[in-house]
């Protein structure tokens, strides 16, 4: 009898133990959900360097903006309804690639953030991607251009390229210059040059065979080191190259300096292309209000009421007016990552494969990615009329005539 009465009193203080045991995991659980008072979401951007020009216009104001329009709201939205707000934590990358690793792997290891968000430009997002990986991280490749988008999406199964491929913008062009071509306003000689980087390289070798299926004859092409200020000599040799199309695939540095350049010699060239800048709002003021006919990558339909909202929007809470590319592409971006996380949570995988598969309701419509990537994008934009409008693709709603030959500068 007194071996089954201790018996007993030893299963009675077992399961006290293990009442107490239960009662103080939860009280260990409820406080670990209690001590999630904000979501971290971090990032890296060229606030010093070279790279400061783009990553300024395009990239870290956006960021500003939705951290913003989060907060404002009373918060990121959680599947069950409670929100968060959003602490940020950045890092200024100074135009370097390996201080762009630095402070993402920083983010990922010791500031533990719950999501990082994108550095600025091509050369970039490509450094990091395989950290943005090996850490479990969705990359949202905004400001990359890339023909190898399909690959690097099959590698890096939470990276998402929205910003296209070298491809889709050289063809588009192409197509643009082709049609003017055929009704008589340009020859086929066409003149490029392209900076020796990420961007530029990529942009170039789809260039070329794009040019050349098209009937064009490339009478010069020049490849320049990052960094370049003076383009006087490459001018002067497009210039007698006899080509009425200039084509440069340059950074804002470089399209600046090519447009104060070629203003002073007097460079009018029928077709005047140049890259990431053009559509910049600053670049009237760089061009001194002489950019009508100014072509480049990107543009946007200004007819669009979800876009001049966010540029309304955006000016008021950045000070400066959105770009006319890259900008309300980030944006978008934004909000898919806001959309996926009120879906599914702060999970990191269940994010990514909510960005991977759903579709999203953005300012620039209902997107869907396909294998990783944005396809509706507009390729092909103009300065007309002081807008940076979309001309191509020309089948698009919103996409208007491009002007051929450009205005001279006086005009």
């Amino acid at each position: 009898m007194n071996d089954k009465r201790h018996l007993l009193k030893k299963l009675a203080r077992l399961a006290m133990t293990s009442a107490v045991a239960l009662t103080f995991s939860g009280v260990v659980s409820t406080a670990v959900l209690a001590s999630e008072k904000s979501v971290k979401i971090g990032y890296a951007v060229s606030k010093t360097g070279q790279n400061s020009a783009g990553a300024g216009i395009t990239t870290a104001p956006n960021y500003v903006l939705w951290v913003e329009d989060i907060n404002a709201a009373g918060g990121l939205q959680l599947p069950d309804g409670s929100r968060l707000p959003i602490e940020i934590i950045e890092y200024d990358d100074r135009s370097s690639s390996e201080e762009v690793v630095r402070a993402i792997e920083r983010l990922a290891t010791q500031d533990k953030v719950d999501f990082i968000l994108p550095p600025w430009g091509t050369g970039f997002n490509l450094a990091i991607a395989p950290l943005m990986d090996r850490f479990g991280y969705p990359q949202l490749a905004v400001t990359a251009v890339t023909d190898k988008a399909p690959e690097f999406a099959e590698r890096w199964k939470k990276s998402f390229w929205v910003l296209g491929g070298g491809g889709d913008y050289s063809e588009s062009l192409a197509d643009v210059l082709a049609e003017a071509n055929k009704s008589g306003k340009i020859n086929n000689k066409i003149a490029v040059i392209s900076v020796a980087d990420g961007f530029g390289i990529d942009l170039i070798k789809s260039a070329r065979p794009a040019f050349k299926k098209h009937g064009f004859d490339v009478v010069y092409d020049k490849t320049y080191p990052l960094g370049t200020s003076d383009f006087n000599a490459m001018i002067a040799e497009a210039k007698a190259s006899g080509a009425d199309s200039f084509v440069a695939f340059s950074y804002p540095p470089g399209t600046f300096a090519l447009t104060k350049q070629s203003q002073i010699a007097s460079f009018n060239p029928k077709v005047l292309y140049l890259g990431v800048g053009v559509g910049f709002p600053v670049y009237p003021k760089i061009a001194e209000g002489k950019m009508e006919g100014v072509m480049s990558l990107g543009g946007v339909d200004v007819n669009s009421a979800a876009f001049t909202d966010y540029a309304k929007r955006h000016m008021e809470v950045t000070g400066n007016p959105p770009d006319y590319w890259a900008s309300s592409v980030t944006y978008a971006s934004l909000q898919m990552l806001q959309q996926a996380i009120e879906r599914v949570g702060l999970n990191r995988d269940a994010v990514s494969k909510e960005l991977s598969s759903g579709e999203f309701d953005t300012i620039l419509g209902k997107v869907k990615l396909e294998d990783n990537q944005l396809r509706k994008l507009w390729w092909t934009g103009q300065w007309k009329n002081g807008n940076f409008v979309a001309v191509a693709p020309a089948t698009r709603e919103g996409a208007v005539s491009p002007v051929i030959p450009k205005p001279a500068w006086q005009e």
